[in-house]
Formats: C-alpha cells, structure tokens, sequence
C-alpha cells in the first residue's frame, strides 16, 4: 500500500471492524492483520488483507511499515485451542515490536475498562499486562478501555435475546443487581480515532451514556425480541453448571466464570463521565427482527 494507511487487527470481525469502517468512512485507507479473510461478511469492509502470523516477526513488521496509526483490538475471549491468557499477552508483545519496527507513528490499544495487576481475574490482570507493554514501547500511544460493546455481530447480548427466544426460563446469576455500562461499538471507534489524534498520550474510557443493571438489561432485550419467560435466580456456580449444558448443544463456550465474575464485581462499568452517546436501548428497538434470530458461536466465529 502506498504511505499514509491505518493498521487495524480483526477488521473482519468485532471491534475491529468498527474501527475499520469509521476510518473507511473517513477517508482513510485501511489494511488489517486477521487469520480469518474470508469470515461472512468480509466482503463488505474494502480493506488490504495480511497475515495476523505472530510466529513471523519479519512478515509482520512488513505489513506495518508505512502505517500511520496501529490500532491493535487484539485479544481472546477465553483460553482454547492451546492459546490462554499469557499467550495472549506474548502475542501482543510481538505486534507492539513489529509496529515499533515498522515506524508506526502511534499505537491505539483495546482494553477493557477496569483493568488491574493485581486482578484475580486473568482476563483483567492480563489485559493490564497489555498496557504496560504499550506504554513501554517506545511509540506514542493510546490506550482505551471499552466497558460493554454493543452493536452489529455482537455475541453476548444477541446470545441473550437468543436464550429468551429460546428457553422456556431465563437465568439470572444471584439477584442481577450488579451495573453495567453499555456502549456502542460506534461510540469505541470514534473514541479510538479520536485518541489517535491527541498530540499526548492517553487512557481514555469508552463508555455509555447510561448505567443499568444486569436484570434490567435482560429486561430491555426480552421487550425487543418480545418474549418475557420466566425468570429464575441461580447462584453463580449453578449458572455456570447450566451454561456448560447449554454449550454442549451449541458447541460453544456461552458464560466463563471470569465473565461472571467480571461483571458481578461491576467491572464493565467506568469510573470517568461517559464518552459515548448512543443507548443500547434504542439500538435493541432497532434491531428487534434480527437479534437472538440465531446462536452466535465466538468457537465458530475465531476457531473453526
């Protein structure tokens, strides 16, 4: 690609892909790293393609040079296939060097709102691990940290309005009192090229405009998709146990106990004054036909 493009991990697939198409619809050219090139869908993102290969240091650094601003959403939901959380983090260790070899102007990094060291969840432990490895990379950097995203391909609120269409009780962990802070996938990406502008470095939240709890977000789904079963409150380890069952007939992995316990701590909530602007209630109402039509697998979508 000629000088003057943007580098966006996973432009096929979630957060990637809103990034992609805010910078698409900018203007700006685009090329991604993904080892899934020809995922539904990815046809509609008019992108550069690349090899997301972290065993090849050289091809990487290559596909970055030139690039502008490398904004890196890469990540793993759960530990499979061999690959776990520390692996995810030595992944990352290897793009941030390819992009400081390349003579990438900035980085960009998805985080996740709430991370910690000292975390007892790995996810989050590992996910500030991440950050350091930014921050000590020698490039300008950016660092945003989304709460719950929302929007086109999600799986964790579309799976949701899946099990409502579908069950005849919905489960709730404990009372669902537990907050969260819902924001758009639109919202994260202009965030994210927005903190690729700033001449300094930053941490920057990405986060709704409004606070909900966990029942009231079930609550919100069940009217969009217009169907209210029964609802049963479960202790988490009893949740846990039952969506295991669930995953053996969906082959997939529906709820981890870092999820969980992510979110009954209230992780995916921000500390900092919302960023975003859109509400995930208006967005369910617009997506009332299509949402929970069908099971989203994360094995089907990164593994198989």
């Amino acid at each position: 690609m000629e000088p003057g493009f943007d580098v966006v991990t996973g432009a096929f697939s979630y957060t990637g892909r809103f990034i992609a198409r805010k910078l698409l619809d900018g203007g700006r050219r685009v090329r991604t790293l993904t080892n899934h090139p020809q995922r539904p869908g990815a046809q509609e993102v008019d992108v550069d393609v690349a090899p997301l290969k972290f065993s090849d240091h050289a091809a990487l650094v290559e596909s970055l040079r030139g690039a502008d601003v490398f904004y890196n959403s890469y990540w793993v939901r759960f530990p499979h296939g061999g690959v776990g959380f520390g692996d995810a983090v030595a992944n990352t260790r290897i793009l941030i060097a390819a992009a400081a070899e390349a003579g990438v102007r900035k980085v960009v990094h998805i985080s996740v709102s709430n991370p910690s060291l000292d975390s007892p969840l790995d996810y989050y432990a590992g996910k500030a691990r991440t950050e350091e490895i930014v921050r000590e990379s020698g490039l300008a950097w950016a660092i945003v940290r989304p709460t719950l995203i929302f929007g086109p391909g999600d799986i964790l609120i579309n799976n949701i309005a899946w099990l409502l269409r579908n069950m005849p009780v919905f489960v709730i962990p404990e009372m669902g009192r537990y907050r969260v802070q819902p924001v758009a996938g639109e919202d994260v990406a202009e965030i994210a090229t927005w903190a690729a502008a700033q001449s300094e470095n930053v941490v920057v939240d990405a986060a709704g405009p409004e606070i909900i709890t966990y029942a009231e977000m079930v609550q919100d789904v069940a009217i969009a998709v217009r169907r209210r079963p029964p609802i049963v409150h479960l202790p988490s380890r009893l949740t846990l146990a039952l969506g295991d069952i669930v995953g053996l007939f969906v082959r997939d992995v529906v709820l981890t106990r870092q999820e969980l316990e992510g979110l009954m701590q209230e992780l995916l909530v921000s500390q900092a004054p919302p960023r975003g602007a859109r509400r995930l209630d208006d967005w369910l109402l617009r997506g009332t036909d299509s949402l929970g039509r069908s099971y989203a697998s994360e094995l089907s979508r990164h593994f198989r």
